[in-house]
């Protein structure tokens, strides 16, 4: 049966919810202090940016023209994003840690007509650059310059040119917005790609809205949670759960401020949060470091703890009664141990949600036994981000959940993962070809992941089609698998990288946690020393290698790790080894650490 979506667009739906809780709390956000949340309601929302989208279209925006974001995660990206929207324009999200040459790709290939950047150092990223279709940047901190090529202004003026045009027309938007169907453009988000140009993804207003509506659906989203948004809203992830937000009105404190995330947590006091699970293996790491550095009667208790909480979810899993004594013992683990991670986390987390890549089960098994359970996810920006998820209460640990909504799914006979439904994009922008190649001829995407559903319809993602490694001796290999695997048993990774491909074994480069290896180092005589001389110290590799030999005894011998390499440094965005959305770019590592990778393969080993 079709999902009901009773909106014609985002901006329906938007003002439909300043209508009906104009003075409950909508959107929050740092005070200039950090002493905590400052909060407008929906119908200062509401007139805020509809006073943006005015302004916008006295710069003469016309209907499903791009307008540009460049800026970290903060209330002025959801006001610029909802009137982009309100007036009739198409959102075009840029990372704010992309480099000047992709931000002027980004302006060129979507014919963006305006630029909201965060401040003159990121309008300076298109200095320079010729966009022709560029008419105006705006300001939303600092001054604009008088004599830059292209004109600018600040928020403040766009925000007040619009107040002007609408006292006097007060109805401009709501005829622009009652013109705004499924079937127009919403947004054209860039895909940062593990490999190549990043490729304009045109999503539309109606796929964003039944996002909307299913999350509303499954339970994870609801009208009295406090969420704490952190995610890149340059993200599919963050973009969907504004939608879901703005169906259920639920209040949202916005701050993409991810160093204050963990301190942050306590004052906010968030019920829903989502992330990608680098932040869940942060905070597995640091409780386990915390316990083991701690060592005598503390660390046993820690390590009982998670023992009967582990016993408890694996009881649970299987679909079995917990026995009374276990629940006992629960009770007083929960209070000695699990008490003080949920403290670290608000007190109040009723869902927390993982998405955007792989989780490890071993992490999110230690976080169900901390009655934090996390609900893990699956989509893609091409299909709006989300698609399946665990639902509360009925979470299946190593699967991402049954489909949402009445997305369709199918599995090719290759194993690749296929969808079909409303998020589902219209299209690359200006590429034709790739579009074709993207579809089935019966229009299911092809999401280049492989998994399998069970017989209740819970998605099992094995790895990304293109990742799968195949050894020279013909085995294949799921590196996403074994890397989650080695994070779990190493609280000190921060990321691990498989090597194999064509090659006669598997190896694996390793970067340790900064945090998580100084307090490894503390009380020894490499404390206090340089990150790069920690990690590269026989300390550090023998700890490393001793956690690589609890994994190979969970490995088949074809995926065992013959060697590997700590790296000095961990992976970054610049250098071109991670996507924005925390993604690992194999290319990109394999390119950089060329010599590192061949070093592990001089001699000879026996071919598998």
């Amino acid at each position: 049966m079709a999902l009901d979506v009773p909106y014609r667009s985002i901006p329906d739906m938007f003002l439909k919810r300043v209508a009906a809780s104009g003075d409950r709390h909508a959107f929050g956000h740092p005070s200039a202090d950090d002493s905590g949340p400052v909060w407008l309601t929906w119908e200062q929302v509401g007139r805020r940016a509809k006073a943006v989208a005015a302004g916008l279209q006295g710069l003469g925006l016309g209907p499903e023209e791009p307008v540009a974001i460049l800026a970290n995660t903060r209330l002025e990206w959801v006001l610029a994003d909802l009137g982009i929207m309100c007036a009739g324009g198409a959102t075009t999200t840029v990372y704010p840690t992309t480099e000047p040459d992709d931000t002027v790709y980004i302006l060129a290939d979507s014919a963006s007509r305006v630029l909201f950047a965060e401040n003159p150092a990121q309008a300076a990223k298109i200095t320079g650059a010729s966009l022709p279709a560029l008419t105006h940047v705006v300001l939303i901190d600092g001054a604009a310059d008088p004599a830059a090529a292209v004109p600018q202004l600040t928020l403040a003026e766009l925000e007040e040119q619009g107040s002007r045009a609408l006292a006097a027309d007060p109805d401009l938007i709501e005829r622009t917005v009652a013109g705004i169907g499924p079937d127009h453009l919403a947004t054209l988000i860039y895909t940062s790609g593990t490999t190549g140009r990043p490729k304009g993804v045109e999503l539309l207003h109606g796929g964003w809205c039944w996002e909307g509506v299913v999350q509303a659906d499954t339970g994870l989203l609801r009208g009295d949670d406090l969420h704490y948004l952190w995610l890149p809203l340059s993200h599919s992830f963050g973009k969907t759960l504004l939608c879901g937000g703005i169906h259920v009105g639920l209040p949202t404190y916005v701050d993409g401020r991810v160093d204050k995330l963990v301190e942050l947590l306590g004052v906010v006091r968030p019920t829903l949060m989502c992330g990608a699970p680098r932040v869940f293996e942060k905070v597995y790491n640091k409780a386990v470091t915390t316990a083991q550095s701690a060592g005598g009667a503390k660390a046993k208790i820690f390590a009982w703890g998670v023992r009967i909480g582990r016993e408890k979810v694996a009881l649970e899993q299987a679909g079995r009664p917990v026995p009374g004594g276990l629940k006992l013992k629960y009770t007083l683990a929960e209070k000695l141990v699990f008490s003080k991670l949920q403290a670290r986390l608000g007190g109040r987390i009723r869902v927390l949600v993982s998405g955007s890549a792989p989780l490890s089960q071993e992490i999110s098994s230690f976080f169900a036994a901390a009655n934090l359970p996390i609900s893990e996810g699956y989509g893609l920006t091409e299909t709006s981000a989300g698609n399946f998820v665990n639902r509360p209460g009925k979470l299946r640990i190593g699967t991402v959940g049954p489909a949402m909504g009445d997305l369709e799914c199918r599995i090719d006979t290759d194993g690749e993962i296929l969808l079909r439904g409303r998020p589902v994009m219209r299209g690359y922008h200006n590429l034709p070809e790739e579009t074709a190649a993207a579809f089935t001829d019966d229009g299911f995407f092809r999401t280049g992941d492989i998994g399998s559903l069970d017989d209740d319809g819970y998605l099992r993602i094995t790895d990304r089609k293109k990742d799968l490694v195949k050894t020279s001796g013909g085995k294949y290999v799921a590196p996403s698998h074994i890397e989650g695997m080695f994070k779990a048993i190493c609280p000190y990774t921060s990321q691990a990288i498989v090597v194999g491909q064509a090659r006669n074994y598997c190896t694996m480069l390793v970067t340790l946690d900064p945090d998580a290896i100084a307090g490894w180092a503390a009380g020894g005589p490499l404390e206090g020393r340089p990150y790069a001389e920690v990690v590269t110290s026989p300390q550090a590799r023998a700890m490393v290698e001793e956690h690589v030999a609890q994994l190979n005894t969970k490995l088949n011998r074809w995926e065992t790790i013959k060697k590997v390499t700590i790296l000095s440094r961990d992976l970054t965005i610049e250098d071109g080894e991670m996507t924005p959305s925390m993604k690992i770019k194999r290319r990109g590592v394999e390119t950089n650490f060329a010599a590192e990778i061949d070093k592990m393969y001089e001699g000879s080993l026996a071919e598998l």
